[in-house]
């Protein structure tokens, strides 16, 4: 198979379960900050599970690249709508890693399930069989990606926002000038390989506990 055939297949499988973890992702962040009183996120329209809506052209490049992390284009959240800003925000930040974890134990639990099934000598069975299989293999992959590396502590990701839910007033306010070169620094992250190095051996390490593989 030629490499642009590789890569064409390569997309074609990670392009579901992709479209499915950011689309799931954004749309709890919205939920639960629209459930709050803060209804930026429905009034724009991204209460929706249309995926093109929520796709980052950058982050959807990484998600190809890395097969595991990357980021969709972040829901709008107007802080001062809601009752108490600070933790109200911690809470919305937190339902979209949620969510993530929540399909990716769903579908671990159908990987599992089809792993443990006979292989059928069908040959037209296998060839469906066979990428749906990886398709859900890669939904538990990049679901756990993405849930594990939007908790780094690192504003503008979601991590970021938790921690603002708590820290003490005064190292809030300071870890809040990060913010405007948050995504400098997680490119650097990524691309200098730190990310490789510090992050995917977590998120690999919670992929097999949920595929019931050795640690």
């Amino acid at each position: 198979m030629s490499e642009i055939g590789s890569i064409i297949q390569l997309i074609s499988v990670l392009a579901l379960p992709m479209l499915m973890a950011i689309t799931f992702h954004e749309v709890a962040h919205g939920f639960v900050a629209d459930k709050l009183g803060d209804h930026t996120a429905r009034l724009a329209g991204r209460l929706t599970l249309n995926p093109i809506s929520h796709l980052d052209m950058v982050g959807t490049l990484v998600f190809i690249m890395t097969r595991m992390i990357g980021w969709a284009k972040p829901v709008p959240v107007n802080p001062h709508n809601l009752k108490n800003p600070i933790k109200d925000m911690m809470w919305v930040a937190m339902a979209g890693p949620a969510a993530n974890l929540i399909l990716g134990a769903i579908f671990a639990v159908i990987y599992r399930w089809i792993g443990g099934m006979p292989v059928p000598e069908n040959k037209f069975l296998l060839m469906i069989i066979d990428p749906v299989g990886l398709m859900i293999y890669y939904s538990v992959v990049i679901n756990i990606g993405l849930a594990i590396f939007n908790i780094i502590p690192l504003p503008p990701l979601d991590g970021g926002r938790i921690m603002t839910g708590i820290l003490p007033r005064k190292q809030t306010l300071q870890f809040s000038e990060i913010e405007p070169y948050g995504f400098i620094i997680l490119l650097v992250l990524i691309i200098s390989g730190a990310v490789d190095k510090t992050i995917v051996p977590v998120i690999e390490f919670v992929i097999n506990i949920f595929l019931g593989r050795p640690i």
